[in-house]
């Protein structure tokens, strides 16, 4: 198996957690961004889109991190992590989809401004923006984390990594962030996990 990405990229940190959680033996190969990589016509063979991460599993190639999540808990996953029930299956995907596209766009204009750009770069009013939008989308998950441990129901499950992936963020970066008790709790449990202090925290930069 082996994973293409950089790993100070949310996207690749989804696969590479999972992988991890799963106990997986796979060949990182940093890639995209000061890695080039991506534009190489072997890459773009794997992934037409020039992006991270990609997986390339046997004979399987795949790519877009929610697919490669999906992918790796059903094939190597079992009962906590990728129910066999569909109803509880489907509670964790509604969550993975819910982080990666609700979020997608109030995440990149608060990440890319206060991270990745100089001062001088900085769009305020975009970041204001964002910092909003995000509040509100994180009070959703602190409602639901109140009466379950964990977004995937009552144990640890693929359904968390989307969200855990932006949570590591939105708790380092140095913003007033509103108090949300469960998220922030969820977050501690989170943090506590040797595969997501291995995949995950590794700076923001």
């Amino acid at each position: 198996m082996k994973i293409w990405g950089r790993n100070n990229s949310t996207n690749v940190r989804k696969v590479l957690w999972c992988a991890e959680e799963l106990g997986l033996k796979y060949e990182h190969i940093p890639a995209g961004g000061a890695f080039g990589v991506v534009n190489s016509q072997e890459f773009r063979a794997l992934n037409p889109n020039g992006l991270v991460p990609s997986l390339k599993d046997g004979d399987l190639v795949l790519w877009e991190s929610n697919a490669i999540v999906r992918y790796l808990a059903r094939q190597y996953g079992t009962t906590p992590f990728a129910p066999s029930d569909p109803r509880i299956w489907a509670v964790a995907d509604k969550w993975m989809d819910w982080a990666s596209l609700s979020f997608a766009v109030p995440f990149r204009d608060l990440f890319w401004n206060l991270v990745r750009s100089t001062p001088e770069q900085r769009d305020d009013v975009a970041v204001e923006r964002g910092l909003a939008q995000c509040a509100t989308l994180m009070s959703i998950a602190d409602d639901t984390l109140s009466e379950s441990e964990w977004l995937s129901g009552a144990e640890f499950g693929f359904g968390d990594i989307p969200l855990g992936c932006i949570a590591y963020a939105w708790f380092s970066m140095s913003i007033e962030r509103p108090k949300h008790p469960a998220l922030e709790a969820w977050y501690g449990r989170l943090s506590e996990r040797p595969a997501y202090r291995k995949a995950v925290m590794t700076g923001l930069t």
